[in-house]
C-alpha cells in the first residue's frame, strides 16, 4: 500500500510546514528549551522542526558563486578542536562549515565542495595569517589576491601592548603598581567604547607610566595604515611607525613589526580600491557564532551547529 505525500506537511507528518517554519523563526531568537516550553512540545520535536526550517533556508538561497571569501576557524567543544568557516563577504553570509581541524587537508575540502568552475570566480581571499589557509589558497585559487584580516593584525598588536603592560607591572614595585593593576580592559579598549570613569582611569594610567603611554599611542596610530589608497603611501607610513620604535625598549612591538614585514603583501592588499571589502562582517559573524555556542551549550550535534552557522545571516522564510 502506498501513502500519498502531501506538500504542505513537514518531514514530521504530525505538523504542517507552516508550523515548522514558525518554530524555526522562533528558534532564531530563543533557545530550543524556551520554544519547547512556550509551545508545549518535546525538546527533540522543536529541534527537528528547526533543522527542517534551516535546511529549507539553505535550499531556497542556494550555493552562491563567491567573488570574495573570508576564511576563519572556530573552536568547538573542549580542547583544541577546530572547524573552518568560509563566508561570502559580498553577500554577507557563511557558505561552508566543515573540516576535521584547521590543517591543509580540511581546507582542501572547501574547494572540492565549491568546485573548480566557481573557484575560478574568486578574486580575493580574506584570512588570518595561518599558514595552511595561505598555502591552500595559493594552490587552489592562485589567481586570487590574498588579504590578511585587519582585525587579526590588530589583535596581535593588542597582545603586544598587553605584554608591555605585564612587563611594566613586573618591573615596578609598591605604589607605582596600583596604576596598572586591573587596567587591562581599559588599556586595550577603544577610547570611544569606554565609560567616563574608564576614560579617567586611562588618562591616569598613561600619565603615570611613560612606556605604557608610548605603547598606547603607537597602537592607536597604527590603525591609520588601512586608510591609505596606495601601497607606497602605506609603506612610507609603516616605515615611519617602525622607526619610532627605536630606543623605546618595546620588544613585543619589535616582534609585531617583524611579523607585519613578513606578511606585508597580504596586509598592503587592502590599499587597492577593489579590495576594500566590509571586513567587519567576519567579526559580526564570529559574534553570532559565540551566541550560538552559548545557546547550544551541551548539545553535541555538529550538524545542528553547522546549520545554525550557515543560516544565521540568511533572511527568514
Amino acid at each position: 500500500m502506498k501513502g500519498e505525500r502531501l506538500s504542505f506537511l513537514a518531514d514530521n507528518p504530525h505538523y504542517t510546514k507552516r508550523f515548522a517554519w514558525y518554530v524555526g523563526r522562533r528558534c532564531r531568537e530563543s533557545t530550543i528549551k524556551d520554544v519547547a516550553d512556550e509551545l508545549k512540545l518535546h525538546w527533540h520535536t522543536v529541534k527537528d522542526l528547526e533543522m527542517q526550517y534551516m535546511r529549507a533556508q539553505l535550499e531556497r538561497f542556494g550555493t552562491p558563486g563567491p567573488k570574495v571569501i573570508g576564511i576563519d576557524e572556530i573552536s568547538i567543544g573542549k580542547g583544541q578542536t577546530y572547524r573552518i568557516v568560509v563566508s561570502d563577504l559580498i553577500r554577507g553570509r557563511a557558505i561552508w562549515f566543515g573540516g576535521e581541524d584547521r590543517k591543509e587537508a580540511s581546507m582542501h575540502q572547501f574547494y572540492d565542495w565549491l568546485g573548480e568552475k566557481k573557484a575560478r570566480g574568486i578574486r580575493l581571499v580574506v584570512m588570518d595569517m595561518w599558514r595552511p589557509f595561505y598555502n591552500v589558497a595559493q594552490e587552489r585559487v592562485p589567481h586570487a589576491a590574498i588579504l590578511y584580516d585587519k582585525f587579526h593584525v590588530i589583535k596581535q598588536l593588542n597582545e603586544a601592548l598587553d605584554e608591555v603592560r605585564k612587563s611594566e607591572y613586573a618591573r615596578l614595585q609598591g605604589e607605582q603598581r596600583r596604576y596598572i593593576k586591573g587596567q587591562k580592559y581599559v588599556l586595550l579598549s577603544h577610547r570611544e567604547n569606554l565609560s567616563l570613569e574608564g576614560r579617567d582611569s586611562l588618562k591616569t594610567l598613561l600619565a603615570a607610566n611613560r612606556r605604557l603611554n608610548t605603547a598606547y599611542l603607537l597602537k592607536e596610530s597604527f590603525g591609520q595604515l588601512w586608510d591609505y589608497e596606495r601601497e607606497g603611501w602605506a609603506r612610507r607610513f609603516f616605515e615611519n611607525w617602525k622607526s619610532s620604535l627605536k630606543w623605546q625598549r618595546l620588544k613585543p612591538y619589535e616582534k609585531f613589526a617583524a611579523m607585519v614585514e613578513r606578511h606585508w603583501d597580504g596586509i598592503a592588499s587592502y590599499c587597492k580600491p577593489e579590495n576594500k571589502v566590509p571586513l567587519g562582517f567576519v567579526e559580526g559573524l564570529n559574534n553570532k557564532i559565540r551566541v550560538i555556542h552559548r545557546r547550544a551549550y551541551g548539545l553535541r550535534d555538529e550538524e545542528y551547529l553547522r546549520l545554525k552557522i550557515l543560516t544565521c545571516m540568511l533572511p527568514r522564510i
